[in-house]
């Protein structure tokens, strides 16, 4: 037997080995693999925060709100109502990053349905956290500071 015969046996092999094995391959690539319900993936985890950040703004925003009608504290409520905007917007942008991001549906382990959650709960506080800021009076303006 030459060197040459066995190379090229070997060669065959390999190239039908590789050919047979590659639809199997293929096709084990495309499939997901199973995520049970209770699997915290990447997905899952970042529409989780998205939504926490949210549901933060929410609970400013609604405080701000409660504040700039005079119902609690003694402060205008503008800083809330700002924090509302600004946490309501950062929980809109991560959620809608999940929800572009997601190559499955709901129960894929991709987070869509909280990233879309989470796109709902950052428009609630930024509506509250605007609400908010345009009902809370302005204070200051047209003072300027006097230099004496």
């Amino acid at each position: 037997m030459s060197v040459r015969f066995v190379l090229a046996v070997a060669g065959a092999v390999l190239i039908g080995g590789f050919e047979l094995a590659e639809p199997a391959a293929a096709y084990a690539w495309v499939q997901p693999a199973p995520v049970s319900a209770y699997t915290l993936t990447a997905g899952r985890l970042w529409s989780l925060v998205a939504a926490l950040v949210g549901l933060a703004g929410v609970v400013i925003g609604g405080l701000a709100l409660a504040r700039s009608a005079g119902r609690i504290g003694t402060g205008t409520g503008r800083r809330g109502a700002i924090a509302a905007l600004a946490a309501g917007l950062a929980g809109m942008v991560l959620g809608g990053l999940v929800v572009a991001a997601a190559d499955g549906g709901p129960g894929t382990g991709y987070g869509i349905v909280g990233g879309f959650i989470a796109l709902v709960v950052g428009l609630i506080a930024m509506v509250l956290g605007g609400l908010a800021l345009a009902r809370s009076p302005r204070t200051g303006q047209g003072k300027r500071p006097s230099i004496s």
